[in-house]
């Protein structure tokens, strides 16, 4: 089945979080026009085209690169646009864009659907360690390459997930049929285990590549354990990268690396 575009009116769900790069005056100060809509919805949308074709298989073995551009504000009419396609002896292949009411790219996208499951990688390989009680600054000191974070296990329910799909503008019957989870709700995740574990300020969403293993399932525990990888500095903003591990009893569901600028440079 091709990729169809999708069009929906974007909407800021966290108008109220400890995220102040959401909020509409700090993030004038940053030089945005407003509060920015998150990227982990912005991920959320460009997720519809590939569910909508490949289905629950692309929740079980797919992949997603996505990457954020150009801010998305609360109320803007945008549309998710299948720009190519292709299959190879690998699977099948798809980018996309993420377009604004005045025809800007926001962010981009690129799945896949391999023919193939691949091998999960080790859970062990992330040391199961519990979420910080009291987190400190975040800094290249907090942030140190191999410093391991965990999350406050949770579940997955899938007759709580309605109020999700709807902040996230989904229409996909999907998730509500199979009773799975969303993968930008296995996203927020990878914020939570950053954002619970070091104190931050305003911080930026960039980029998240996603390899899907396993559907998480209404009833799942799920365990998001978290590896700094990379800590750097460019152009005056702080980035940095965790090698992110959503786990299903000893089994990796998802396995994202996810990059955020954590310390912007403020304009004015």
């Amino acid at each position: 089945m091709p990729l169809t575009s999708w069009e929906l009116k974007a909407h800021n769900t966290a108008t109220q979080s400890a995220n102040k790069i959401h909020d509409d005056e700090v993030a004038r100060r940053f030089g945005f026009g407003g509060g920015l809509v998150p990227g982990v919805d912005v991920y959320a949308y460009l997720t519809h085209p590939p569910a909508e074709a490949w289905g629950l298989e692309w929740l079980q073995r797919g992949t997603m690169r996505a990457r954020f551009g150009q801010p998305v504000y609360d109320g803007d009419v945008v549309t998710v646009v299948p720009i190519e396609e292709h299959n190879d002896v690998d699977g099948a292949h798809a980018r996309l864009e993420l377009r604004n009411s005045a025809g800007e790219v926001c962010a981009t996208g690129e799945a896949s659907l391999p023919r193939q499951a691949g091998a999960a990688p080790d859970a062990y390989d992330w040391p199961d360690v519990a979420q910080v009680t009291s987190p400190p600054p975040a800094s290249p000191s907090t942030l140190v390459e191999g410093m391991a974070f965990g999350l406050e296990r949770h579940g997955f329910h899938a007759d709580r997930a309605s109020e999700y799909l709807d902040d996230v503008r989904e229409t996909l019957p999907l998730y509500r049929e199979e009773r799975v989870a969303h993968p930008g709700w296995i996203l927020r995740d990878a914020n939570y285990v950053l954002s619970q574990n070091v104190r931050l300020g305003p911080w930026i969403h960039v980029e998240s590549v996603a390899q899907h293993h396993r559907a998480i399932a209404d009833g799942d525990s799920v365990s998001t354990r978290a590896l700094v990888t990379k800590e750097w500095e460019h152009k005056g903003h702080r980035f940095v990268t965790l090698d992110v591990a959503h786990v299903v009893g000893d089994a990796v569901a998802v396995r994202v690396t996810h990059t955020a600028i954590y310390a912007p440079r403020q304009i004015t």
